[in-house]
């Protein structure tokens, strides 16, 4: 299975559930290939420091991870795209109505069996702040997957 994650920059929250992901699949042995974009990244860019900080809090590098921008992404290969908000599902909805099917938000799909569904779908953004915002955001993103990982076959 391949899987995608999106968000604006590709600095902070996919890559850092791009990193986490990887981790978790390790973890649990699940042949997954994970990948992360961002809408309006800049190819080449470097993660933030608060967030390769708070990785390094969870024991993940993400010093070498390098921004890919959407339209330069991959994303036509993958079996499921996140995305951290719900802008960031229509943008990728728009841009590649092909894939309306594989296209959730992380929350939604988390939550997709959950009857007592969060109603605030959208993880977010940390730029620009305080590294305890990054560390709550990575919280909100590891709290995901663990739920992600288990509905992944």
């Amino acid at each position: 299975m391949k899987i995608m994650f999106i968000c604006t920059g590709n600095i902070c929250r996919s890559a850092m559930a791009e990193a986490m992901l990887k981790k978790l699949a390790k973890q649990k042995n699940k042949e997954i290939e994970v990948y992360s974009a961002g809408t309006t990244a800049y190819t080449g860019d470097v993660c933030t420091e608060n967030a390769i900080q708070v990785m390094d809090e969870y024991g993940i590098d993400i010093r070498k991870h390098r921004a890919t921008n959407i339209k330069e992404s991959k994303i036509e290969e993958m079996d499921l795209i996140l995305c951290a908000t719900t802008s960031h599902k229509q943008m990728v909805n728009y841009l590649y109505p092909n894939l309306k099917e594989k296209v959730y938000t992380i929350k939604e799909y988390a939550e997709k069996n959950d009857i007592n569904k969060s109603t605030n779908i959208n993880i977010s953004d940390p730029w620009g702040f305080s590294t305890e915002v990054y560390r709550k955001c990575a919280k909100e993103i590891e709290e995901n997957l663990e739920k992600i990982i288990d509905i992944i076959q």
